[in-house]
């Protein structure tokens, strides 16, 4: 088995948001986005960069982007506002399969449809283009809002991974790893879709 596509950067278009390839021209919406409500200091458990390494992060995603290891998109909600980054990351051509994750929206897009799309979006190229049999998720034991996402959209818990890494205040971090294989995609569609319709 393998990609039917090598996954690549792309543009992906939705009605509320759309999925840009991470560039150097994002740096100042992505600083708004991650300065709103001081979400950085908030939200310690999370990849967000600070803002004093937002530009180094964008370095480093794009340079794995660049040895073929990351697929990083910048997300920008109908108005064109900056909401946020995400990627495809930890791809293996030999199931083949994929992460989607290093994901985090300012807090105003919170419940706005934007992250539903976002994922609809990409697990849509996933399956449907690059041909995935797996795409995987992984967040912390601790950020109930992301766990709470992952699961709204279906994917099914496949264990808790502990004592992982560290947070940056230097505490153990335990993941959790989800996924969503491709028989079950169908349903997940179909799920999102009905979300995003109750939107209007």
């Amino acid at each position: 088995m393998a990609f039917s596509f090598t996954p690549a950067p792309v543009t992906l278009s939705g009605r509320l948001v759309s999925l840009h390839p991470l560039s150097h021209d994002h740096h100042d919406g992505l600083l708004e986005a991650l300065t709103e409500d001081d979400i950085y200091e908030r939200a310690w458990y999370t990849s967000i960069p600070s803002p004093d390494g937002l530009s180094a992060e964008i370095d480093r995603r794009l340079a794995l982007s660049e040895k073929g290891e990351m697929v990083p998109f910048t997300a920008v909600d109908a108005t064109g506002r900056v909401i946020g980054m995400t990627t495809y990351y930890d791809m293996d051509a030999d199931v083949p399969r994929l992460h989607i994750g290093y994901t985090w929206n300012r807090p105003s897009a919170h419940g706005t449809g934007t992250n539903a799309e976002s994922k609809l979006l990409l697990l849509q190229h996933a399956f449907d283009t690059l041909g995935v049999f797996r795409v995987g998720f992984t967040t912390q034991w601790v950020n109930f809002q992301s766990r709470a996402a992952i699961e709204r959209l279906g994917a099914k818990q496949d264990g808790v991974m502990r004592a992982m890494s560290r947070y940056r205040n230097g505490a153990l971090r335990d993941a959790v790893e989800y996924s969503i294989i491709e028989p079950e995609w169908p349903a997940v569609r179909a799920n999102l879709e009905a979300r995003l319709l109750r939107r209007g």
